[in-house]
């Protein structure tokens, strides 16, 4: 009873420290001052989690997060790090050790570094991604327990921190099961370890938390226009002094925190000296905020979205979306995207097919790839892993979406191309799941009523050739989106047959539709994975969708071959999903020429409004 006791209290002190450190999401990280942990780390695969659980499923006291080393000849210490194998992070285990492939479990990672503290900072420990439930110790104490595999956050460790050399060891698990979000049955790869960015992030003890520009909406001949500023400190504290810099537009203004830490304030411009961000002018202006002398730098572009009817307005014009859906997967063998270039290579390939919009499905993405998009003038659908059938019922796993959509929305709410929140994927229909999303939405509105809230909703069949979408989510989102497969996995060949009914007064845009080919492999049209098959699949389809009426944009499923346990068809899958105008090396299939040629239609058209 006494070491039950021992145990429990332990437990609850590491929870208690967990809940204690880990602060909200600092807003545009990397203008800040860090010091990069990337590189090569340590680790140990831990198949029975016996660095963190003893023999009798308890915490085990001297798990691996002790780091310890013999003290006399005769100690048992059944590991040690620094003759473990070593993995460049950020990185995938699946794709940087061939042994773990196909594994899902725990494995152990550790970075020794140089600190040197600094009078009147505060260091945060700051983590791009870690897939999926992580335990974070600072020189064998824990700091943080995060569940989510693709958003960002920080543990202030300034108190954790010594002079000079400093141990992080950090648990992953990508484990899947029933209550995650998402679930335990996807169609990507599970891709488990640190997958983006890890660095120590030095703030003042009083610091720029996060902020909020936006444009508000206005005429076409209003000779003004209104920028709209919010921002709030890391803590409640009034009378602290920001000054506001946007150099280009000659506007500037010390605003002063109220009791709650936050400022607020309006900047009136004149219509003709504002450039507005749009796809073929991805107009970017420096704004600087500066607090105590430190000076946070940004690059803010101004516009709107909104929806009337059927329409998507861009700055007050309607807009055709030819996009196209992305897996944040590296090209040539896969493995998890975790850099600059890995963005502009998926993004050159979506440009190329003549994009102007990209879904990143079906998770948030690297921040890397969403600032790349915007540089480029790419305008962006973001997603949480709410996917297939998610625990209704359970409020965890409300919590947890809840929890991704809030990293999601506070890291880019200052992206001038991200139109779109989207709270789900192909959820069957049930009154709980309407419930859960619903909440989800009012919720992101709270968050950001400044960007559109959609999800792709499925259709699945049809009578006598009328495919008819009904989903009581509607009523929630501002542009009704769903996935389609007519010709692959329904109605092969029927598609020229087929007509919609979207009975709501919203623009419609069709998140997937396609179907598989192996690049290189040909044959008749009507030979499954040919790109004859896929050719012909999408020459029909696109004359399907072009009939729908209050049609506002398309991303077919998907830029490129992408790794997939599912897809097991020895000599044509082999663990790849092959639906993509790409294959996994970048070669262009047949119908990547067929979706170009649509889209340099539909480019024409955006012109002439």
């Amino acid at each position: 009873m006494k070491r039950y006791l021992t145990t429990l209290l332990a437990l609850i002190a590491l929870i208690a420290t967990a809940q204690a450190a880990e602060v909200p999401l600092l807003g545009n990280v990397y203008a800040r001052q860090t010091t990069l942990l990337n590189g090569d780390w340590n680790y140990i695969v831990d198949v029975q989690e016996e660095g963190y659980y003893d023999y009798r499923m308890n915490l085990n006291r001297w798990g691996f997060f002790q780091n310890a080393k013999p003290q006399r000849p005769e100690d048992l210490i059944e590991y040690d790090f620094d003759k473990a194998p070593k993995m460049q992070i950020p990185s995938d285990w699946n794709t940087k050790d061939e042994h773990l492939f196909l594994y899902e479990g725990t494995v152990w990672f550790k970075k020794s570094f140089t600190y040197h503290k600094q009078e009147g900072q505060r260091t945060l420990l700051y983590f791009g991604a870690v897939n999926y439930d992580c335990h974070v110790y600072v020189n064998t104490k824990h700091v943080t327990h995060h569940i989510g595999g693709f958003t960002p956050f920080n543990i202030d460790v300034t108190d954790q921190l010594k002079e000079g050399e400093n141990v992080l060891i950090v648990k992953v698990d990508n484990k899947r099961h029933r209550d995650n979000v998402p679930t335990q049955i996807f169609d990507w790869w599970n891709y488990g370890g640190i997958t983006r960015d890890v660095m120590l992030v030095n703030v003042a003890n009083t610091y720029i938390e996060n902020y909020k520009w936006n444009l508000e909406k206005a005429g076409a001949k209003d000779k003004k226009r209104t920028i709209t500023l919010t921002a709030n400190l890391n803590k409640a504290e009034a009378g602290q002094q920001i000054t506001i810099n946007i150099p280009e537009l000659k506007l500037k203004q010390t605003l002063t925190t109220n009791a709650e830490g936050k400022i607020s304030s309006k900047f009136i411009v004149q219509s003709s000296k504002l450039q507005l961000w749009c796809p073929e002018n991805p107009k970017l202006y420096d704004v600087e905020m500066t607090l105590n002398g430190e000076t946070l730098k940004d690059q803010i572009g101004f516009r709107t979205i909104e929806t009337k009817g059927k329409q998507i307005l861009l700055n007050g014009k309607p807009i055709f979306l030819h996009g196209i859906s992305i897996h944040e997967e590296k090209p040539n063998g896969g493995g998890r995207c975790n850099s600059l270039a890995d963005a502009k290579t998926l993004l050159d390939w979506a440009q190329e097919l003549g994009c102007n919009y990209v879904r990143l499905a079906h998770y948030p993405h690297n921040e890397y790839m969403v600032r790349e998009a915007e540089r480029r003038g790419i305008l962006v659908w973001s997603e949480i892993p709410v996917y297939w059938t998610i625990s209704w019922k359970n409020e965890g796993t409300f919590n947890n979406a809840k929890r991704q959509l809030t990293d999601m929305i506070m890291r880019d709410q200052n992206r001038a191309n991200v139109i779109i929140w989207s709270i789900a994927n192909e959820t069957p229909h049930s009154a709980d799941r309407d419930t859960f999303l619903g909440n989800l939405a009012k919720y992101a509105r709270t968050l950001d009523n400044t960007r559109l809230i959609s999800m792709a909703m499925e259709v699945t069949g049809q009578s006598n050739y009328v495919n008819r979408l009904h989903d009581n989510m509607h009523e929630h989102v501002d542009v009704v989106s769903f996935n389609q497969y007519i010709g692959w996995y329904r109605d092969v060949n029927d598609a020229p047959k087929m007509k919609w009914e979207i009975p709501y007064e919203k623009p419609v845009i069709i998140s997937e539709f396609g179907g598989g080919a192996k690049y290189g492999y040909h044959g008749a049209k009507n030979l499954r994975w040919t790109e004859e098959f896929q050719e012909n699949l999408y020459k029909e389809n696109i004359a399907m969708l072009d009939k729908i009426e209050g049609l506002a944009g398309t991303t077919p499923w998907i830029l490129k071959d992408f790794r997939s346990p599912r897809r097991v068809l020895n000599g044509i899958q082999d663990y790849y999903n092959m639906k993509g105008l790409y294959s996994d090396k970048g070669e262009k299939k047949k119908a990547f020429y067929v979706v170009k040629e649509w889209y340099d239609k539909k480019e024409q058209w955006n012109k002439q409004q």
